[in-house]
Parts: structure tokens; sequence; C-alpha cells
């Protein structure tokens, strides 16, 4: 996946777009966003846990998330990546 192209297509679909760099080591609990997530993974990789399945997405994969979405996350290497964000109307 271009990530010109991945960002473009974000701005044009409503999201706030941002390229954010995570460290190694990390395993956050189950939580929720208060929006919806499209992400490109740049470099490394993430593992999510959704309804009990876990998923591991790496560099030039994409990960679409609804807002609301009890999920977990680890990351145990550095992982950059693009994230869109956006927040249902009237948020």
């Amino acid at each position: 996946m271009d990530q010109a192209a991945f960002e473009a297509q974000l701005r044009q679909d409503g999201f706030e777009v941002e390229v954010k760099q995570v460290p190694g080591g990390i395993r956050n609990d189950p939580h929720t966003h208060d929006f919806e997530v499209r992400a490109l993974v740049l470099d490394g990789e993430i593992t999510l846990t959704c309804g009990g399945t876990r998923t591991t997405y790496r560099t030039g994969e994409v990960f679409t998330m609804a807002a609301g979405m009890p999920h977990a996350e680890e990351i145990p290497a550095p992982y950059r990546f693009v994230v869109g964000r956006r927040h249902p109307a009237g948020a």
C-alpha cells in the first residue's frame, strides 16, 4: 500500500491523519476508543485482539476498527504507522 495514496484516501473519507511511532514492549489491556480507526503499518507489527480473535498486522497491511470496539494491543518491537481517526457525527 502506498503511504501517500493511503493518506489521501483517509482525508477524502473525512479522517484526521497522523504518522505515529511507538516503542516496542507494549501491551495494552482491553479498551475502547470513541473514534473509528483506519491504519497502515509502515514498520514493525501490532497484534490486536478483538472479540477473542488475535490478528497480527505487519508492514504494508491495513487494519480498521469501529468506534467503541473493545480490543487489546501488543507491540513487541518499535512500530510506525499512519493512523486515521474519524469521530462519529455529533461527537
